[in-house]
């Protein structure tokens, strides 16, 4: 089996995400080769903690999005509270105030399909823990462009209905432990 040109990872999650995430990003080495893109719901209300808290305890560079920023490998991007982080054609990030969707801004969906769309067949999205459906249609879109798509299992999640979402618009999707997703993580981001 060839190994999977991937160039991107989305990674999708809201109720028990810190958790989830907690799990996988501070395992993954310095030299991880692809950019990781997150969206976690985060209150619109509240300064989001999200990069500071990860920066402190990965190996990789984390940082908040930025608006118009170029996407680099290696660096992990948090979506800012209350913006859509979507990717444009050209690599770069984008940040929109547009309406909610699924609930949420940031939407889950908004980045899967923007990031499809720009990455194609190598795209790697992850929908995890969650309370609500965000991330199933964008989960399919990755799929439909041809990337990989991972699904946290839904036993074992903390939040079940957004992975059992995902996997019901999505059934092409690989169901895995964190642990699991780790070890497959680590394999795509090889230098």
């Amino acid at each position: 089996m060839t190994p999977h040109p991937a160039r991107a990872v989305v990674i999708g999650a809201s109720a028990g995400g810190v958790q989830a995430l907690l799990a996988l990003l501070p395992s993954l080495p310095a030299d991880f080769a692809l950019p990781i893109l997150v969206v976690l719901h985060v209150p619109a209300d509240r300064s989001n903690v999200l990069a500071p808290l990860f920066a402190s305890k990965c190996a990789l560079t984390v940082k908040e999005a930025e608006d118009k920023e170029p996407v680099e490998p290696g660096v992990v991007y948090f979506a800012p509270s209350d913006y859509h982080l979507l990717v444009e054609a050209d690599g770069a990030l984008a940040l929109s105030s547009d309406e909610l969707v699924n609930y949420s801004r940031p939407s889950i969906d908004v980045l899967f399909e923007s990031a499809a769309d720009a990455y194609g067949a190598g795209l790697v999205g992850m929908v995890l823990t969650g309370a609500n459906e965000d991330g199933a249609a964008g989960l399919k879109a990755v799929a439909a462009a041809g990337g990989l798509t991972f699904v946290e299992d839904p036993a074992t999640a903390h939040a079940r209905p957004m992975p059992e979402a995902a996997l019901r618009a999505c059934p092409v999707a690989q169901v895995m432990s964190l642990a699991r997703i780790l070890e497959v993580l680590k394999g795509l981001g090889q230098a």
